[in-house]
């Protein structure tokens, strides 16, 4: 491959139109253009542009008892749709998801209006063209008057929709996320609608396990008070100085947080963890909405 490789590395693939009923190990590797798969008798390639969903850990029925630890890429091919699952260690699938997701959306020219709500407000901001960049758990937009970033442990929620920005119907995602102590709500649209479901699918993968585990962990009102209160002091406090409580009490409710795993004690003190972020933020989306 004379293109720039991304992606290099041994693991096994299958896809759905092979004529073997297992699959094959081979070389994965990918440029920011293509995805080619190699081994035995196999070489098959891949257009990113084909590309229209992106899953981890998720495999199609009838595959599940060959693979582990995989990514699942759907594409259209000459004969239709078409499914391709690589498998690998699991670090190195991590990373493989992750590349991929980068492929598609880094420099996309991408419509933003931030915010579009502030609390339950709505906020008559400027609709405005600007670069996104996917990096290290965040999303940033940069333009000649834009220049924000919507770190992912802040969301709250998304939803797919259609919105009209600058005139023009399009499909967008209106994200809602607290950088702060206020809720924000930032919509985001893309021209193409085969990027925006995989920026969704994004958003899906990089906190959907933090909410998966919070489902199973039930909170008292005075453990959430405790979260709201490091939150709101900043993060890196003492929080017996700042919960109005007994000290005594305090220190049981912090012990129990920190087993839940939502609080951890730092050099600099006690801060919340991306699942206590989670909590507090859905508690003050909650309050503002």
């Amino acid at each position: 491959m004379s293109e720039r490789v991304i992606a290099d590395f041994v693991g096994r693939f299958f896809m759905t139109d092979m004529s073997r009923e297992d699959p094959v190990r081979g070389r994965i590797i990918m440029s920011p253009k293509r995805l080619v798969l190699v081994g035995d008798d196999h070489k098959i390639t891949v257009p990113t542009s084909s590309m229209f969903d992106i899953a981890v850990g998720h495999v199609p029925p009838e595959m599940r008892g060959f693979f582990n630890d995989s990514v699942t890429i759907a594409y259209r091919g000459d004969e239709g749709r078409r499914m391709a699952v690589v498998e690998a260690e699991s670090d190195t699938v991590d990373k493989f998801a992750t590349i991929l997701f980068k492929a598609h959306l880094n420099g996309r020219t991408v419509t933003v209006e931030h915010p579009a709500r502030r609390g339950g407000r709505v906020v008559d901001s400027a609709v405005q063209k600007a670069k996104l960049t996917v990096d290290d758990g965040a999303l940033a937009f940069s333009g000649p008057d834009v220049d924000f970033a919507i770190d992912l442990a802040t969301v709250t929620d998304f939803e797919k929709e259609t919105r009209t920005l600058g005139g023009e119907s399009r499909p967008a995602l209106s994200v809602r996320h607290v950088p702060g102590t206020t809720a924000l709500v930032s919509v985001v649209a893309l021209p193409s609608e085969r990027v925006m479901n995989l920026l969704g699918r994004y958003f899906r993968l990089e906190y959907s396990d933090i909410v998966e585990d919070l489902q199973d962990i039930s909170l008292s009102d005075e453990e959430v008070q405790v979260l709201v209160a490091i939150y709101s002091a900043g993060e890196g406090v003492d929080p017996l100085e700042v919960v109005a409580a007994d000290a005594s009490r305090t220190t049981m409710v912090l012990n129990g947080l920190r087993e839940k795993g939502l609080v951890v004690d730092g050099d600099e003190g006690t801060a919340l963890t991306p699942k206590g972020r989670v909590v507090v933020n859905s508690r003050l989306e909650e309050i503002n909405s």
